[in-house]
């Protein structure tokens, strides 16, 4: 009779590191966003146009992961304006007649968020299921 004890435990032994493989580790948990420059002054950029950039700081390497994928935006005095548009990339650039100081933020969802947020979260003020990180502009 033919033991397979050895190749019976070296396939259970497979097996368990591919479910543990396939399942793969928790994701990262977000812990900051900072965005920069921290502050710009349209004024002294080409066609006023200031390009921001979105670093994700999370609790696991990679630890930081520049130019993160984020919802793009402008407040004043913490509600959402018009006065300056902010493209997908982050590209900001203030609307005509619209001097003052403003407020950029890039919204990053967190990877390892299951909750369900409630509606009318104001990223601006923070939000649900990721972090803010914000900058200032200043329009001419």
């Amino acid at each position: 009779m033919r033991m397979h004890g050895p190749q019976f435990f070296f396939f259970l032994l497979v097996l368990a590191a591919a479910v543990t493989l396939a399942c793969g580790s928790s994701p990262h948990v977000l812990q900051s966003v900072s965005v920069s420059p921290a502050t710009a002054d349209a004024q002294s950029y080409s066609k006023g146009q200031v390009q921001f950039t979105a670093t994700a700081y999370y609790d696991t390497m990679p630890m930081a992961v520049k130019s993160a994928p984020a919802t793009w935006g402008a407040c004043s005095r913490g509600a959402n304006t018009d006065g300056v548009s902010v493209s997908t990339n982050g590209l900001a650039q203030c609307a005509a007649a619209a001097a003052g100081n403003y407020t950029v933020f890039a919204f990053v969802p967190d990877p390892g968020f299951k909750g369900v947020c409630g509606g009318g979260a104001n990223p601006c003020a923070g939000s649900c299921g990721g972090a803010v990180g914000t900058a200032q502009l200043t329009c001419p």
